[in-house]
């Protein structure tokens, strides 16, 4: 703590004096207090008040003893700094008598010995606001200043950082303070307290310093702090944080971590820089493992890997190619390969009798939600028990019966969910999918197209079978067909950048011919490809787009998915956006507030920015007349910015709660969807109630999102709690057609790949975040503000965008040639050991399995053998053990 800097409140026995008392009067007054000193207290308040007259002797030789004896006294006792020591407190009446000698002082060394004294006693005594510790330290000695203790060093740190501001306001010099700020910064990191000495920079604006100061048995902790901070810290310090931390890795070899910083940086130079500076191709093979799991398109060349056969497992490895294989591998290891029918999931059994009579409601709905659950529960399992169950009798395929058993645009979504069934397993699923694309129905056309674009997601490929397949449908008549192809190219190729696309994609956004739904998709489609490029062609199409709606159009459920497209572009690029949000200020005022707030949102999300979060909060806070629809994406702005860390998103829970109660009922409507998306695949029990609450409301949009946002908390966790939930509300709503449907959609969101998947868009420790994952999110979640008319209209499939941020939530340990090695781990809950003293346990409350593993949200895991060497810092995904050559086995 530091030293108190009140003088009345701190434990020293008298005031400090108002007007210099000669000595002999202090000694009189102190008379009745000595009684209750002890004798070793009496002697050393003698002794030191013999001291403080001898200073003021004409001897400088007497003068020296003095001061050399005071200094010993108050350095003996600085060491504890449990209370006041002794000799400051004793000190504290004559105070202001050495300060008015010190000034009447020739200068000598002497005096600078003085000036020391007097800083050590400005701790307890100096009057608040008036630095004077660090006013006498600048003109003391230049000793050594940890000798006076650690306390000491705070109160000067907190001075400096006070004195740095006012010098800077006041263009004062500062080279004097920087010469303290050295030492104390070199104190810090001698003593474990790097988080003061970071601290310390920031005020005096110089990170830079940290590199020279921290080694080997530090470096980590320091980092560790930067890249925390980073999330509380405004632009650009918290980039410069997130500098300093990538620079301190790459010094010390600590090469996995410095590429978690350079992907959270988005640099794609740094990835480069990180690859170069090593040539284990293990060590590459595992950070080929984190890009792909995060996404990044990256071309392995020559300055990668300079050996062929390298660069081909490299790019292999980043391409994904594995990862069906590993997520069979983690299924059969669980044991849950046996495919499930949606009843399976439904468990009617449990239900009291009056949900049976909701059989006879509206089939063909039904059979479209349990295409869904289908799709979702066995995604990726490549076998279910409606598409690709082999037929009972000996004629023809079955799939094909249930495919027929939906109607027209239900058929669209039940041929893509082929293409979910067959998640990230290219050559089979593009085979089972083929019989449908020469289908003469249309919307199986359209469906199937759609499931080609699902089946390559995240999955890249040297012969672009997708691009193949899917180019030649764009310009097709019919505009089923061309919707299925143009979302099945951005769900294929979401993050790539890809070229071809861009030009194929705007043309068709160019063209004066091209309705509203092609449209729409067509940018949502650019949006996905180009996520967070900022590109500026792109926008430009959009925006004309935008701007060339008639009245009519623009009222379109549709039409709001335009500016989500634009968002897209700028998703988490903060500033970039603002030359186009300028430009949407002068769009037709139906959708220039819409547009406006959903481009904010998208390009601060998972920044954390505080200040955005009020600008949404204000916007909130309006009562709007009548059609005005833009609180809907301020409300999920709010979610989207403050899921970065934490705090923040406890702090948005109690936000929402509050609009829940005030807000209009366009506010009420977005909050369930919100509150699902901060808690993605991470159902928390608060959130669970409130949405439970919200979703027997009177107002029929609210309780549908509630649903909605109830699978979304659950996505993935197969939480019993909210499966139960969502039985009792399957059979409260037995006789609402839509509500019946959405309960359906939470349910396989619930049970998402048997419990295997999540749709958080976090990994690596929740530090990094998939733009990809997130932009399939907000493009659902907009899609969900107007569950009637695209929901639960004919677009359902946008629901299929979720695929996107689908990703197995398992550790799976592989050796040296990549094939699957099963050791022990303990997963347990994280803590957050930021700043705290010695080597805390990082997980509480754990078990002990083999790999591979499933982690749960906010769970962690490391290993529980000292026999391998993981080499990512972070066990999660794909992560490469090595042998430890120091490992003896104990016999």
């Amino acid at each position: 703590m530091a030293a108190d800097q009140n003088p009345s409140s701190s434990a020293a026995p008298e005031q400090p004096p108002q007007k210099p008392l000669s000595s002999k009067d202090a000694k009189k007054k102190d008379e009745k207090k000595d009684d209750d000193l002890s004798e070793e207290d009496l002697e050393l308040k003698q002794k030191l008040e013999l001291y403080v007259e001898r200073v003021q002797d004409t001897d400088p030789g007497v003068q020296k003893l003095a001061l050399e004896s005071m200094r010993q006294e108050i350095h003996s006792a600085t060491s504890s700094m449990t209370s006041v020591p002794k000799p400051l407190k004793f000190l504290r009446p004559h105070y202001g008598n050495l300060k008015n000698f010190y000034e009447q002082m020739p200068d000598s060394d002497l005096k600078k010995l003085l000036a020391d004294i007097l800083s050590v006693l400005a701790l307890t005594m100096s009057l608040e606001g008036e630095r004077e510790s660090l006013k006498f330290r600048l003109v003391g000695s230049d000793g050594d200043i940890g000798s006076w203790g650690h306390e000491y060093v705070r109160n000067l740190a907190g001075e400096i950082a006070q004195e740095f501001q006012k010098r800077q306001y006041e263009d004062m010099p500062i080279d004097a303070l920087m010469e303290l700020v050295q030492q104390i910064v070199a104190f810090h990191m001698k003593h474990n307290a790097e988080p003061e000495a970071v601290d310390l920079l920031m005020e005096v604006e110089d990170l830079d310093l940290l590199v020279e100061h921290v080694d080997n048995s530090n470096f980590k902790r320091a980092c560790l702090y930067l890249t925390s901070s980073a999330s509380y810290l405004p632009s650009p310090d918290d980039v410069l944080a997130l500098d300093i931390a990538y620079t301190i890795y790459i010094k010390f070899d600590y090469l996995a971590s410095a590429l978690r910083i350079a992907l959270h940086l988005d640099n794609s130079q740094y990835v480069k820089q990180v690859y170069a500076s090593t040539d284990d191709i293990l060590l590459k093979k595992q950070f080929s493992y984190i890009i792909a799991r995060h996404g990044l398109p990256l071309e392995i060349d020559e300055e990668i890997a300079a050996d062929e056969n390298d660069r081909e497992a490299l790019q292999d490895i980043v391409n994904n190619t594995r990862l069906s294989e590993g997520y069979l591998a983690l299924a059969r290891d669980i044991e849950v390969m046996e495919p499930k029918s949606p009843d399976d999931i439904y468990k009617v059994h449990l239900i009291d009798g009056r949900a049976s009579a909701s059989s006879s409601l509206d089939s063909a709905r039904q059979n479209l939600a349990a295409t869904f659950v289908n799709a979702f529960v066995n995604a990726g399992f490549g076998q279910d028990k409606l598409m690709t169950a082999p037929a009972e009798s000996s004629s023809g395929a079955s799939s094909g019966s249930w495919l027929f058993k939906n109607k027209e645009h239900g058929k669209a979504s039940a041929a893509a969910s082929l293409g979910m069934i067959h998640l990230w397993d290219v050559d089979s699923g593009l085979s089972q999918i083929d019989k449908y694309l020469h289908s003469t129905d249309n919307h199986v056309v359209a469906g199937a197209l759609l499931g080609v674009g699902i089946v390559n997601c995240g999955i890249k490929n040297d012969c672009d079978p997708a691009l193949a397949l899917l180019i030649d449908f764009l310009d097709r008549e019919d505009t089923t067909i061309r919707i299925g192809a143009i979302l099945g190219l951005g769900i294929a190729y979401a993050g790539t950048h890809k070229d071809e696309l861009k030009v194929r994609l705007s043309n068709i956004l160019g063209d004066p011919k091209t309705t509203l739904e092609v449209l729409v998709f067509a940018a949502i489609s650019l949006g996905l490809v180009f996520v967070g490029s900022c590109n500026e062609e792109i926008a430009q199409s959009i925006i004309f787009a935008l701007m060339e709606r008639s009245d009519s159009e623009l009222g379109d459920a549709l039409t709001r998915l335009l500016p989500v497209a634009l968002g897209l572009l700028y998703l988490g690029k903060q500033d970039s956006v603002e030359a186009t949000a300028e430009v949407s200020k002068t769009f037709n005022e139906k959708i220039q507030k819409y547009c406006d707030v959903t481009l904010m949102s998208l390009a601060y999300a998972g920044t954390g920015n505080v200040l955005k979060v009020q600008n949404l909060l204000g916007i909130c806070s309006h009562h709007l007349e009548k059609g005005e629809t833009h609180q809907g994406p301020a409300v999920l702005g709010i979610a989207l910015i403050a899921m970065a860390e934490e705090l923040g998103m406890e702090m948005a829970v109690r936000s929402l709660e509050r609009l829940l109660q005030y807000g209009e009922q366009n506010i009420r409507r977005a909050v369930p969807l919100a509150l699902g998306v901060l808690c993605i695949s991470n159902p928390k029990v608060t959130v669970m109630d409130t949405l439970s609450r919200l979703s027997h409301d009177a107002d029929s949009e609210v309780s549908m999102a509630a649903i909605i946002a109830l699978g979304l908390t659950g996505a993935g966790t197969n939480n019993a709690r909210i499966a139960g939930m969502l039985r009792n509300l399957s059979s409260y709503y037995y006789k609402e057609a839509g509500h019946l449907f959405c309960v359906r959609i939470a349910q396989g969101l619930v049970h998402l790949g048997k419990g295997l998947l999540t749709l958080s868009p976090y990994h690596s420790d929740r530090f990094l975040l998939c733009p990809m994952a997130l932009a399939g999110l907000v493009t659902v979640l907009h899609a969900c503000l107007d569950m009637k008319s695209i929901i639960l209209g004919k677009y359902h499939y946008m629901l299929y965008a979720l695929v996107l941020a689908m990703q197995p939530r398992m550790l799976m340990t592989v050796d040296e040639d990549l094939k699957p090695l099963s050791v022990p781990v303990r997963v347990g809950q994280a803590v957050d050991v930021v700043g705290q003293a010695g080597r805390p346990k990082t997980i509480t409350g754990f078990q002990t399995h083999s790999t591979p593993v499933l982690l749960a949200a906010g769970e962690r895991a490391e290993l529980a053998t000292e026999k391998y060497i993981p080499l990512s810092p972070v066990l999660e995904g794909y992560v490469i053990l090595k042998e430890n050559p120091e490992y003896r086995e104990d016999h």
